[in-house]
């Protein structure tokens, strides 16, 4: 029996011990689920933690302290490139200050800017277009839309009335058959272009082609012939425009050679027509050179002043000289261009100092004088026929923002009227250079004032234009400056007074 039992007994501790522990891990139980539970939680809000914020915050932070340091602000100048190379420059209404020096490697090039210029779908044809301007001086209304009048050119020609257009036609015509190949006009020797036998008459000064030049192509921009426009005389501008801009001095700015006593009128001239050349055709390698003409006309200008003869300036100053370089600087702010803004202040502060306010009349070096004229002439061509500095400075004082009813500017009109073109060179009445400016400042003033002035101007010019053999289409260089501006500078004024229809639109409006 007690084998038995000792036989038995390891299964019975066996078994005691299996239900023991099963018993005490059932007795544990609860307690492992609930760490079960609570580490499977732990993972889960581990797992769902955007740790991608994290390594990306960390990338930023690196990326800031490894970040490269800023480029210089000034930067050597780009090179030169080609013409076709070239990308049409957008004019903005702040354009960013040029300096002379930086433009010679951005658009200097030696080749041809015929193909390089831009798009001018959409553009209006007025230089004097900003509605702006007249904000400048705190005066007027604003400038008005100068587009409803654009310059007409062949297809939006506003007529002028019987004959105006014949005539401007044969003038610019007579022009081209007289143009130098290089592109200028030869103030001495335009007639080497006539047949032998049938030279014109009438050279003029030939320190003056620079300016004669400008004034020619004044005359076929007027007309609708700029550089990116098919025409007849396209090539003409451009030729011209190309030969000016060679004849520019890329230090100081200037066109042309300072000789003689009025240089600097012939610089204006040219600058004004460069200026409304790179407007209608907005070309690169032609902006570079209209910058540098206008910075010149800056340095040349009076400090609180106006201009004179002088470069750099002496403190003289006249209400003529000043009229050019106001024209100048407005067609280069129309195209984009960096002006002096005091300029204009400048400008009307002469042009009141120079008016005597009882009669209105605007005189030429202090106030109500008399305009300068060539020596030996001023017998000859007496000047109280002629209210030229009067003319002059109306025409500016509208286009810088004055109201052309305010009653000095109608004071200014009415003398005007008093001196109505009339083409009798004996008699010392004939002024063509009056006449320019009369007719642009009267059409300004519209009313009873351009009536007379436009039937005395017809009268004038269309009757008195050449009509015979080579000198057909051109006017005689009579007036106080025929001797010194020749046949081209002749036929070029009257070209542009005929143009006065559809060059510039009314500033205030048609009255």
């Amino acid at each position: 029996m007690s084998n038995k039992t000792i036989e038995t007994f390891p299964s019975w501790r066996e078994e005691e011990t299996f239900s023991d522990s099963l018993y005490d891990w059932m007795q544990r139980m609860p307690w492992m689920a609930v760490s079960l539970a609570a580490h499977l939680i732990v993972f889960l809000v581990i797992q769902s933690i955007p740790w991608s914020l994290f390594n990306a915050q960390d990338e930023v932070i690196i990326h800031a302290t490894v970040a490269p340091v800023a480029p210089p602000e000034f930067e050597d100048p780009p090179p030169e490139v080609e013409l076709e190379d070239i990308e049409t420059p957008e004019v903005v209404d702040e354009p960013v200050l040029v300096e002379s020096t930086d433009i010679e490697s951005e658009t200097d090039t030696d080749q041809p800017f015929e193909d390089d210029a831009g798009d001018m779908e959409g553009l209006f044809d007025a230089p004097f277009e900003s509605t702006s301007f007249n904000n400048l001086l705190g005066v007027g209304g604003g400038a008005g839309d100068l587009r409803k009048g654009s310059l007409g050119g062949n297809k939006n020609r506003i007529p002028g009335g019987r004959g105006t257009h014949e005539s401007l036609t044969k003038a610019l015509r007579w022009l081209a058959e007289h143009q130098d190949a290089d592109g200028k006009w030869d103030a001495d020797g335009f007639m080497k272009h006539d047949p032998a036998g049938d030279e014109c008459t009438g050279a003029g000064s030939a320190i003056h082609d620079v300016g004669l030049t400008g004034l020619a192509v004044l005359a076929f921009l007027g007309d609708g012939h700029t550089l990116n426009r098919e025409g007849p005389y396209r090539d003409n501008v451009l030729r011209a425009v190309w030969w000016l801009r060679e004849q520019q001095d890329h230090e100081t700015g200037l066109i042309g050679n300072p000789i003689g006593h009025h240089y600097l009128y012939d610089h204006a001239i040219s600058t004004l027509a460069l200026c409304e050349a790179y407007y209608f055709g907005r070309s690169a390698a032609l902006r570079g050179n209209c910058q540098r003409a206008v910075n010149l006309i800056s340095r040349a200008r009076n400090h609180y002043g106006a201009w004179r003869y002088e470069m750099p300036p002496n403190g003289d100053q006249d209400t003529s000289v000043t009229g050019w370089m106001v024209f100048a600087l407005k067609s280069a702010k129309d195209s984009g261009l960096t002006i002096d803004e005091d300029a204009f202040i400048g400008a009307r502060n002469l042009f009141e100092e120079m008016t005597d306010p009882a009669s209105g009349r605007v005189g030429y070096d202090s106030m109500g004088s008399s305009s300068s004229r060539i020596p030996g002439l001023n017998d000859h061509f007496p000047t109280d026929r002629g209210e030229a500095m009067t003319a002059t400075a109306l025409l500016c004082r509208i286009f810088m923002g004055e109201d052309p009813d305010e009653p000095m500017l109608q004071k200014h009109a009415d003398l005007l009227l008093r001196s109505l073109p009339e083409w009798d060179p004996e008699a010392g009445i004939c002024d063509m250079y009056y006449w320019y400016y009369g007719t642009y400042a009267m059409f300004q003033v519209g009313g009873r004032h351009w009536k007379a002035w436009n039937n005395a101007l017809k009268s004038a010019v269309l009757d008195s234009q050449r009509r015979d053999g080579s000198a057909a289409g051109s006017w005689d260089p009579a007036g106080p400056w025929g001797a010194t501006g020749g046949r081209v500078y002749s036929t070029a004024t009257m070209a542009l007074s005929l143009e006065v229809y559809f060059r510039y639109a009314r500033v205030a409006g048609a009255r």
